[in-house]
């Protein structure tokens, strides 16, 4: 039984930090760069998407996975006709205009790393729905920004006592209440911080969603919303969780830091937290590259002035396959390319093709690609766009 805040120390870890601060330092000298690449509209619209994907994210950690293009609709006030699709979407709406809460009460100079923000983010988001959108699985309704007054037990991991969350969260504000005036040192903290009051488990339920978006808000500064460590736990969710529950465990030896938890497995946590942290900057620093747009954009003049040669020509529906990524070798999935129907098919529908429509061919490279375009002649491409992906998008119509 967890019921004194000395249970949950060591709150930082304490050996062996010199790996990890350089690190550190790297990652926030290529997080300023990319803030400063990007033009101040250019940033404020890459906010916005970000956004949607953090609550994208956010729904498939907890399992609840709701598609990006009904995220879209419910911006629109789109909402799905079928219940459980449409509380999803309410549910990434309200996690939208949280975060916008939350980063304004930053911005506005409120330290992030605190119980009462924790509590406040909690509300931030369950304040926005109703109830019958916030109901525990036993039908109890999560209230927002209410502590919890039972014990519970999540997994194999149990909580802190109901009656002893108050010395925890005062313990938590002690150990993180001033991080955000760390600088780059708070990176750490802010680390350490998602897990241990993950740890502490505060709320009847909500808990993930509440401590993720307080993360994202102490991580803002550094960030200006331009990358979102979401993504990168989301799509390591399976890590993420076996580095949370590796962290809640007692320490190991005389050799193990002088907390009662592992701080060996604390700092594990930590660097498995800066590895995501690296890796969403660099995909991010990759699609605002502009050497690499640049690139993208000449492929598509390349290709779009290829096309102006090419004479309209019928491709026949009884030729279209749906695409695999897993053909075989020297087939479609080898090449790069991604066939679509430009929506001219009976019926509308858009459809994916193998290589064989080019000529009949079995084999599709891009040689072969560009032999088909320059001889015009057969059952090949009439039209042509490139998205700004590694891949060019050939578009096919009748």
């Amino acid at each position: 039984m967890y019921d004194s805040p000395h249970q949950f120390t060591p709150l930082l870890p304490e050996l062996d930090l010199e790996p990890l601060q350089d690190r550190i330092a790297k990652l926030v000298a290529k997080s300023v760069r990319l803030s400063g690449c990007a033009h101040p509209t250019t940033r404020d619209t890459l906010r916005e998407l970000v956004r949607s994907m953090n609550s994208y994210y956010s729904n498939r950690i907890e399992g609840q996975s709701t598609h990006p293009q009904n995220i879209d609709a419910a911006l629109r006030k789109d909402f799905s006709n079928k219940p459980d699709v449409a509380r999803l979407q309410r549910i990434a709406i309200a996690h939208i205009e949280a975060e916008k809460e939350l980063e304004s009460l930053v911005d506005a100079g409120e330290p992030p790393l605190t119980s009462a923000f924790t509590i406040k983010a909690h509300a931030a988001l369950y304040g926005r729905l109703e109830p019958a959108d916030r109901l525990f699985p036993d039908g109890r309704v999560i209230e927002p920004g209410q502590l919890r007054v039972d014990d519970v037990d999540v997994g194999r991991h149990v909580p802190p006592t109901a009656a002893s969350l108050a010395v925890f969260l005062r313990r938590f504000d002690e150990a993180y209440g001033r991080a955000s005036t760390l600088g780059e040192r708070s990176l750490l903290p802010i680390a350490s911080a998602h897990h241990r009051m993950a740890w502490v488990h505060p709320f009847l339920d909500g808990n993930g969603r509440a401590v993720r978006l307080q993360t994202h808000s102490a991580l803002w500064p550094l960030t200006c919303g331009l990358w979102s460590v979401n993504r990168g736990l989301a799509r390591n969710r399976d890590k993420y969780y076996e580095y949370l529950a590796g962290a809640d465990a007692p320490r190991q030896g005389d050799l193990d830091g002088r907390g009662n938890l592992s701080e060996k497995a604390l700092r594990a946590w930590c660097s498995f937290f800066l590895e995501i942290c690296e890796d969403q900057v660099h995909f991010m620093g990759r699609m605002l590259d502009l050497d690499d747009v640049r690139g993208r954009i000449s492929a598509l003049i390349t290709l779009r002035s290829r096309r102006a040669a090419v004479p309209p020509v019928c491709c026949r529906p009884a030729n279209a396959r749906r695409f695999c990524p897993d053909d075989g070798p020297g087939r479609a999935g080898r090449t790069g390319f991604a066939f679509k129907t430009a929506g001219n098919w009976p019926g509308r529908q858009r459809r994916a093709i193998r290589a064989s429509a080019f000529r009949g061919t079995t084999r599709c490279t891009r040689d072969s690609v560009s032999r088909a375009l320059s001889r015009g002649g057969g059952t090949t491409v009439i039209s042509i766009s490139v998205s700004l992906r590694p891949a060019a998008a050939l578009r096919l119509s009748r």
